[in-house]
């Protein structure tokens, strides 16, 4: 079942690696050019759990979980993402993915990310420089970790995020005063391929359930999706975000090609600001 996995744990969403803290910049040495974003909403030590759930005939089943954490590294910020299924769903799909991404702190833009894939008898290693200024991407690929890799380069139109980075840029974007319907367009590289996406505003939902964990203001979006092996066409994933100044997932919900899934907030510590957003 490769829907799960992809879906599930790479969700723009994810990917288990171990790499040094100091990393090059870019490859050419260039700074990155673009302007400066102001993140006011997450800092160093913020880490969020969520439970995923895979409906599969009718039936939720606890899937697994997946956790984000930022750190600070002086000029970058270096955001961790982890997701495995649980032992007791293991015997239908086993996943343990890790992804890395290390982005400039003014830009928010990556300069290198590290992916580990391991879903059921499917691998890949792969590690991305990101020359924003040259819009030149350089990528290595192997099955694991320490085997033999294939070097290849991508230049891209403009510039880019990887799937993990986005999520921490689009959380730092101020939508209170923006009407329903508003779009925010965004470039992702992945699977050595530039996608030009948007992500719509769909406005705001003052008491939000959220399984286990109660009531939310939430803001509503619905971010474009690549049709393929786990999107259909005309699928249309559900993100809500905390009405607050943290503007963390509370709940995002999507079909797949076989079933649906939904990712639930489960943890959240080292948020930046108090968390608001819960109704009591």
């Amino acid at each position: 079942m490769k829907t799960i996995k992809t879906y599930a744990l790479s969700i723009s969403f994810l990917s288990l690696t171990f790499i040094q803290p100091n990393l090059p910049q870019n490859p050419a040495g260039q700074p990155v050019d673009s302007t400066e974003s102001a993140n006011t909403t997450f800092q160093h030590g913020e880490k969020l759990t969520y439970k995923i759930y895979y409906n599969w005939n009718f039936v939720w089943l606890a899937a697994g979980e997946v956790t984000f954490q930022v750190t600070d590294e002086g000029e970058q910020y270096h955001y961790h993402a982890y997701g495995e299924t649980y032992d007791s769903y293991e015997w239908f799909f086993t996943v343990k993915d890790s992804y890395d991404s290390w982005v400039d702190k003014n830009s928010l833009l990556p300069t290198y990310s590290e992916r580990s894939i391991n879903e059921g008898d499917y691998h890949i290693f792969e590690k991305i420089t990101f020359n924003q200024a040259a819009k030149k991407m350089t990528v290595w690929r192997a099955k694991k970790r320490g085997e033999a890799e294939t070097k290849t380069e991508h230049m891209v139109q403009d510039k880019v995020h990887d799937v993990l980075s986005i999520l921490y840029f689009l959380r730092t974007i101020d939508f209170s005063s923006r009407q329903k319907g508003a779009e925010e367009p965004f470039r992702i590289f992945m699977d050595q391929e530039e996608f030009p996406l948007k992500m719509r505003y769909l406005g705001k939902d003052g008491r939000k359930k959220v399984h286990g964990m109660g009531k939310y203001k939430t803001m509503r979006f619905e971010p474009q999706v690549i049709a393929g092996n786990v999107f259909k066409d005309d699928a249309r994933m559900t993100v809500w975000v905390s009405d607050d100044a943290n503007r963390i997932p509370v709940l995002i919900e999507s079909p797949v090609s076989v079933g649906s899934v939904k990712m639930v907030l489960k943890e959240y510590r080292g948020l930046r600001h108090e968390f608001t957003a819960k109704v009591n």
